[in-house]
């Protein structure tokens, strides 16, 4: 062993006359600890966030959407099965989009209505999973079933079995008038995606049905594909331009939602430099500590000086001495963070119980429960920017100890 790395051990075991450089260096570690923890517990909670958000929203809209030019595709089977010669496309599923109006008993609501193949979309979407009641099979061809969100339904004051009109805005021209085009559905099914964009506004019904309503024969809006990785989305996007022969608009789910998906990335890189802020503050009481410190052995850098130890060893023994006061608290701060992160499912409730309260209530959140979602990286990425700090706050102590004299260290010796 290298006497510099063994004289920087020996300091951080040994007693000190002064108690105060070693309660300093306790308060050090626990900093770091603390800051390292929090890092760790809060961006695997926004990153649990973040994937449940991302969850929801895809459960409804789709990774690859395929859109005719002019809003409606002919040749949508044909776009389909080119689409599906890409090894990364696992289903596709067809579908009808239109604005419409909805009206119950004297209480109109505006609506997005989606035509779709209930047997294609439970291959594209996750609505049977967030069904209330009933489910999407019972969206039969001639019969005009609906399924409406949640809020909607709500707004409208309907329930299973009701009767909805809904009315098209493309009116019937006659001589006397353009006169709207209704048609009654019945509710046969409810959903809740905890997403109030398409629990408020979003209807579904066959895409036969919707055919049929928007006078479109056997065209549809386009197609909706599900791929083998979501983040891969944008590349198959791409990929796929030159695999359809005809005029099309291909969009990701990361360009649908960009604005929303930006805003959570942007919350999260703030709350990373905040809570860094707690790691740097602890690792820099490491400066005082180690200014302390130097100042306290004075005398040992001295003789260590006249028995041929150079200004670059000193610097290392002092170098070793605060490095190893940061990667105590660090590997206690990454222990306890990724132990917390792991189990915040079961930490969250037994506080909850402890104090009688509830952080999320499910009356206010649709996310009623704190997620956690640790990711390797992002643990890296804190380890090793905790341990440039705390390198960072050894250098100047180190320096400053390097530069001791020994003849005016030694005269009241």
């Amino acid at each position: 062993m290298k006497y510099e790395l063994f004289i920087g051990l020996r300091y951080t075991r040994a007693k000190r006359r002064n108690h105060f450089i070693s309660f300093i260096s306790l308060i050090s570690m626990c900093g770091i600890a603390l800051g390292v923890t929090a890092l760790i517990v809060v961006l695997s909670v926004m990153n649990g966030f973040q994937k449940e958000l991302r969850t929801r929203i895809l459960g409804v809209a789709s990774h690859v959407q395929i859109s005719g030019a002019d809003g409606e595709l002919a040749v949508w089977q044909q776009v389909a099965d080119q689409a599906a010669r890409h090894k990364a496309v696992r289903a596709a599923a067809p579908y009808v989009t239109a604005q419409g109006m909805l009206s119950f008993d004297q209480v109109v609501r505006g609506a997005l209505v989606r035509g779709v193949l209930p047997d294609a979309e439970e291959q594209v979407a996750d609505f049977n999973r967030h069904m209330l009641s009933g489910s999407m099979r019972q969206l039969r061809a001639g019969e005009f079933g609906i399924i409406l969100g949640a809020e909607l339904a709500r707004a409208l004051h309907v329930f299973v079995g009701d009767k909805v009109t809904l009315i098209a805005p493309q009116g019937l021209v006659t001589p006397a008038a353009i006169l709207p085009r209704l048609k009654q559905f019945t509710v046969v099914g409810l959903f809740e995606v905890g997403m109030y964009e398409y629990d408020s506004g979003l209807a579904l019904i066959h895409l036969a049905d919707a055919q049929a309503l928007y006078r479109m024969e056997d065209r549809v809006s386009g197609v909706r594909l599900k791929l083998d990785d979501l983040f891969a989305a944008p590349g198959v996007a791409r990929e796929l331009m030159p695999l359809i022969d005809a005029d099309v608009y291909i969009a990701d789910w990361t360009r649908s939602h960009a604005n929303f998906f930006r805003a959570v990335q942007i919350e999260k890189n703030v709350m990373f430099i905040i809570l860094l802020l707690i790691v740097a503050v602890a690792a820099f009481n490491i400066v005082s500590t180690l200014v302390m410190a130097v100042t306290d052995k004075e005398s040992d850098i001295a003789i260590l000086r006249t028995l041929g130890a150079s200004p670059g060893s000193i610097m290392q023994v002092f170098i070793v001495h605060g490095a190893l006061i940061g990667v105590i608290g660090l590997a206690l701060g990454l222990a306890g963070g990724i132990a917390l992160a792991l189990n915040i499912d079961v930490v969250v409730p037994a506080i909850e119980r402890l104090f009688n309260t509830q952080f999320l209530a499910k009356e206010v959140y649709y996310i009623s429960e704190l997620p956690s979602d640790l990711q390797w990286r992002d643990v890296g990425v804190i380890a090793a920017v905790s341990f440039l700090l705390t390198l960072l706050a050894t250098l100047y102590p180190s320096w400053r100890a390097s530069r001791v004299n020994p003849a005016e260290a030694l005269r009241y010796e």
